[in-house]
């Protein structure tokens, strides 16, 4: 909202363009840093296998996949990516008359995150690692990247 929409609201207003050039996904923020050489990449331990899922919110900032570049410099790291709805939607999921559909819309990726059988999966949005934590039983181990 802060880099594209109160922006566009207020165009002229040198202050919010200002907060735009500050404002950066976690993620994006590291990535620069690494791009400046200034990111330690000296991890201890590899992840293994990783199913993670591109949140929505990351193709509306149109930054590309900056978490999967990171993850991508961890040795002996393979990721999955799962493009897919996570069926949450904000509040969606946690209302009791629409929590059922959501998990049927989020039962695509509960399958490719099953059948991947990753070490880790996780997501950028809170909201989708949470609605995908739900809806797998036994599958993953309990470590997780949210």
């Amino acid at each position: 909202m802060f880099k594209q929409e109160l922006p566009l609201m207020f165009p002229d207003d040198a202050d919010v363009q200002t907060v735009k050039g500050r404002i950066f996904d976690p993620f994006e923020y590291l990535m620069l840093r690494h791009k400046e050489g200034k990111l330690n990449t000296d991890f201890k331990k590899p992840l293994g296998k990783v199913s993670y899922h591109t949140a929505c919110h990351l193709r509306v900032q149109n930054i590309g996949y900056k978490t999967r570049e990171l993850l991508e410099l961890v040795p002996d790291t393979k990721l999955e990516l799962l493009e897919r709805c996570s069926g949450h939607d904000g509040t969606y999921a946690v209302k009791s008359e629409f929590h059922d559909i959501s998990m049927k819309i989020c039962r695509p990726l509960f399958g490719k995150v099953k059948q991947a059988k990753p070490d880790y999966y996780g997501s950028d949005c809170p909201m989708a690692g949470h609605q995908i934590e739900n809806g797998l039983d036994e599958v993953c181990p309990s470590r997780r990247i949210h």
